[in-house]
């Protein structure tokens, strides 16, 4: 059994709240866009991180993280990529990684749309968590966490981490 909290778009910033939904967590899935290589320093030590470059991620970032992450986890296969489009228009490119890899399931960002797609044409099952950061044209900041067991999913919750942009005095008096 994997406590997994994915996340995506973080775009350097890092909410102290991840920290506390990392205590009791086995690993932390990044979408990419991560920003910042220190965010790295701030994830628990008995955290296993699998994560993917984004579009926004510099050399540094690219030598540290590959494009694609494909493994197998509780009995279930995994793709794990930036940029993926979503069912059934996938970005160039991902359709032929994902017929060729046939995971179970496609996890990704870029898009800040929190969402959760079966694909029927492929057999897997589509997720963005949204965005955890506070660029980008999202409204909330999102995370998603769920516990893999023998080839089960359970417990997936959305949790909004607040909103993208915190309220300024100009916000509040208007």
């Amino acid at each position: 059994m994997k406590n997994i909290v994915l996340l995506s778009d973080t775009h350097g910033y890092w909410d102290e709240r991840i920290t506390a939904y990392l205590e009791e967590a086995d690993e932390l899935w990044h979408g990419g866009d991560i920003g910042e290589l220190h965010l790295e320093a701030l994830v628990p030590k008995h955290v296993h991180v699998r994560a993917v470059y984004g579009n926004i991620d510099d050399e540094k970032m690219r030598h540290r993280y590959p494009e694609y992450q494909h493994f197998h986890l509780e009995g279930l296969k995994f793709t794990l990529v930036h940029i993926a489009g979503m069912p059934p228009r996938y970005a160039k490119g991902v359709k032929a990684v994902l017929k060729r890899e046939q995971p179970d399931w496609l996890v990704c960002g870029h898009s800040h749309i929190c969402r959760v797609q079966k694909d029927a044409d492929l057999g897997l099952l589509y997720v963005n968590p949204g965005a955890a950061g506070r660029k980008g044209f999202h409204r909330v900041r999102t995370l998603m966490r769920f516990r893999l067991d023998a080839g089960k999913v359970s417990n997936m919750q959305v949790i909004e981490l607040g909103l993208r942009a915190a309220p300024t005095p100009e916000l509040l008096e208007g």
